[in-house]
């Protein structure tokens, strides 16, 4: 039977080797002076590093990729991954249209997609409806090959090692922190944010991590399954990187309520972590009971502790 001890050596194995393979691309990216540099494929780059760190990790320690939710798992749990992202995106930014803190829609880049999309001409609203249609489709399928990467590593891999050790409270904390740690860099030292000061852009968006971790973990857990978080994933990276925000235009200090480093994502990611959380109870008990401390686990576990 698997021990704690072996669980947090492979935790802490995962770890330096995510940090020390993105550190490659944390280097090429700020020494080209941004994130899109060579043409995104700095940014796929990183994005995979931590489920090449995951999948290193399995193979030394249990000698095969098994164990990392590959199953499929019900639909329900996939269908629900697309579109929780944009439920909760729909109500930050739609937040921020009605309070006139960022306004709805950016002309200038309405035009651009009709352009592009091949519908010059054609009225607003048409163009608006034809880039939602081709972005939430074929975009999708672009925004899954990298958000899979990360996945494999944070869901597959560092959520269910993290739960066979405590509760899910401190799961979704955990991996939230992390997974905010491993954007710092480029925040900091790189041009991943949209403008507000550094410090604030990190705040907003460390809390806006940490929160959507609860709902990233919750599905991992109930489904069994990391293409949750694929799904969840990649629906959050297009819709408010590729859809919401380029939709809104500035009214002033717009840049502090939007994307992902503004006050409007964070906030209703807390609402958000909080309704997820009080469904804890519906999550099966992960954590392994071992022979030296099976009595105390029998003693102490409740469905509040999760």
């Amino acid at each position: 039977m698997e021990t704690a001890d072996r669980v947090q050596k492979k935790i802490w194995t995962y770890l330096l080797l995510t940090f020390v393979l993105s550190s490659i691309f944390y280097y090429l990216m700020i020494a080209a002076g941004s994130i899109r540099a060579a043409g995104g494929l700095y940014v796929l780059g990183i994005m995979w590093c931590p489920g090449v760190s995951a999948l290193i990790t399995q193979l030394f320690f249990e000698k095969s990729p098994k164990g990392l939710g590959w199953g499929w798992g019900k639909t329900r749990y996939q269908v629900l991954s697309y579109v929780i992202p944009v439920a909760y995106a729909f109500v930050a930014y739609g937040i921020v249209w009605l309070t006139g803190l960022g306004g709805f829609y950016s002309r200038e880049f309405v035009d651009k997609m009709a352009g592009q999309l091949g519908v010059a001409g054609a009225s607003p609203g048409v163009v608006m409806m034809v880039f939602v249609a081709f972005a939430a489709t074929v975009g999708m399928i672009r925004s899954c090959i990298g958000a899979l990467g990360e996945e494999i590593g944070w869901r597959g891999f560092l959520v269910p090692h993290l739960a066979k050790t405590t509760t899910f409270t401190r799961t979704a904390v955990l991996s939230g922190v992390i997974w905010s740690l491993w954007h710092y860099p480029l925040i900091i030292f790189g041009d991943y944010n949209k403008g507000a000061p550094v410090w604030y852009s990190m705040l907003c968006f460390t809390v806006m991590v940490v929160g959507i971790s609860f709902v990233f973990a919750w599905m991992r857990l109930k489904s069994g399954s990391l293409w949750t978080g694929m799904f969840l994933h990649a629906s959050h990276n297009l819709f408010i990187q590729g859809i919401f925000t380029p939709l809104t235009f500035d009214t002033g200090n717009t840049k502090y309520f939007i994307d992902e480093f503004g006050a409007a994502l964070a906030i209703i990611s807390v609402v958000v972590a909080f309704m997820v959380w009080k469904k804890r109870s519906q999550l099966p008990d992960t954590r392994f009971v071992t022979p030296t401390n099976a009595i105390a686990h029998t003693a102490t576990e409740s469905k509040e502790d999760r």
